[in-house]
């Protein structure tokens, strides 16, 4: 953002110096402010782009997740106590800096159940029936980003 910020002043500037009277001129400006405009819509389109991949993320937390993790990832949620071991807490410093040193540590779990079948179990167990689910590389990617972006704006 500050670069296109940065092209428009320049633009500016720009036009300063040439000859405004000149049809060249003219047209240089305005094929820079296009170009300038159109670089400023990508950069939108970009945003909403990672706005809904991380509504994707945060709606398969919520769905998959939120029930033994807590919609605050701190191990909260209705069933957190009901598992052996207990649903840990995600925003601890412990965990964030597992986080930082394997970064697809929450996707990896996922995947690999280092815990075998406790979350299927604890589900079971509890009569939690959880659809089916066709996990897609998008979907973790998401799911990851989310989380990640959840436990790192955490205290």
């Amino acid at each position: 953002m500050h670069t296109f910020r940065m092209y428009i002043i320049g633009i500016g500037i720009e036009a300063l110096f040439l000859d405004s009277t000149s049809a060249y001129s003219q047209d240089l400006i305005t094929m820079k402010i296009l170009f300038a405009a159109s670089l400023g819509l990508m950069s939108l389109a970009q945003l909403s782009l990672s706005f809904a991949d991380t509504m994707n993320g945060k709606t398969i937390y919520l769905q998959r997740c939120a029930m033994c993790h807590g919609t605050d990832i701190k191990g909260t949620g209705p069933l957190a106590n009901k598992s052996n071991p207990p649903t840990p807490n995600l925003t601890t410093p412990a965990f964030k800096k597992r986080l930082n040193d394997y970064p697809g540590v929450i996707v990896s779990s996922v995947i690999l159940r280092p815990n075998g079948d406790l979350i299927p179990r604890t589900l079971r167990e509890n009569g939690v029936k959880v659809a089916p689910f066709a996990w897609t590389v998008r979907d973790f990617r998401d799911l990851n980003e989310y989380m990640v972006g959840v436990i790192s704006r955490s205290r």
